[in-house]
């Protein structure tokens, strides 16, 4: 059987304090390999090494990962802070045409963290630097201490719309999910739903309106443990059977050879 190619956007990164290279964490590549049941292919998002057109005739989905690197706010008209913490232009140069071309095309794309604030500022929204400063708003960061199990432990639930998508995915509108997040969503555009709020407000589930495609992101981190967690695998199941619907209209060549 014929196995959609996931694209996953890689982040710029300085391996052993000197050496250059692009990298994703190894639970997206087994959140899709082995819960998507597609074939997982790191992409170096650089506009001197890829190109946004030839990337999506190649790929059959896209997983716009999460990262320390944050969208820079000249990209949603804002100006540079200390706050807006570090960037990675190369990455914000690939990602949110990508999103754009994905969204007018009903290419599957699935966001996470940073991903979902590409999906957001792509489609127009604009990000606050730093949640937890809001008056009412908790600290959704990632502990900075403790063991992997410990940083990615479930902190808060999410409840999502009755009747969207999440609620359709998951059958229930409550569930529990980790945090590791400092930005957040600050004015929501015409084109984002908002489906999914932390206790405290915050946005942390959306999706494109009125697009032709699977266009899911969520603000925490399924790719932990997706295979194991009720709340991420049917998440991670979906976006499989996406891109493989997408691959069976697109390459109707791969459907007579599988």
């Amino acid at each position: 059987m014929y196995r959609p190619v996931i694209g996953i956007i890689g982040n710029h990164d300085i391996l052993h304090g000197d050496y250059p290279a692009y990298t994703s964490g190894a639970m997206n590549a087994v959140a899709v390999s082995q819960v998507s049941g597609a074939l997982p292919l790191v992409v170096p998002a650089h506009p001197d090494l890829v190109d946004v057109d030839h990337l999506a005739d190649v790929c059959d989905g896209f997983l716009f990962t999460g990262g320390r690197p944050n969208v820079h706010p000249d990209e949603y008209g804002h100006d540079e802070t200390e706050a807006h913490g570090a960037f990675d232009r190369e990455r914000d140069a690939i990602a949110l045409p990508l999103i754009r071309k994905c969204v007018e095309r009903g290419q599957p794309i699935l966001g996470i963290c940073r991903g979902f604030q590409e999906i957001a500022v792509a489609m127009g929204c604009t990000l606050h630097p730093e949640i937890r400063d809001i008056p009412g708003r908790d600290n959704h960061r990632m502990p900075p201490e403790g063991s992997l199990e410990e940083k990615f432990e479930m902190r808060h639930v999410v409840t999502v719309e009755d009747g969207g998508p999440y609620h359709r995915l998951w059958n229930k509108r409550e569930v529990m999910t980790n945090s590791l997040h400092g930005q957040g969503i600050l004015e929501c555009s015409p084109r984002i739903v908002i489906d999914g709020r932390a206790p405290d407000t915050t946005p942390e589930a959306i999706y494109i309106k009125d697009a032709p495609g699977f266009t899911l992101a969520v603000q925490w981190h399924p790719e932990w443990q997706a295979g194991l967690d009720p709340v991420s695998k049917p998440l991670f199941e979906a976006f499989g059977d996406a891109a493989r619907a997408w691959a069976n209209q697109s390459r109707p060549s791969l459907r007579q050879s599988a």
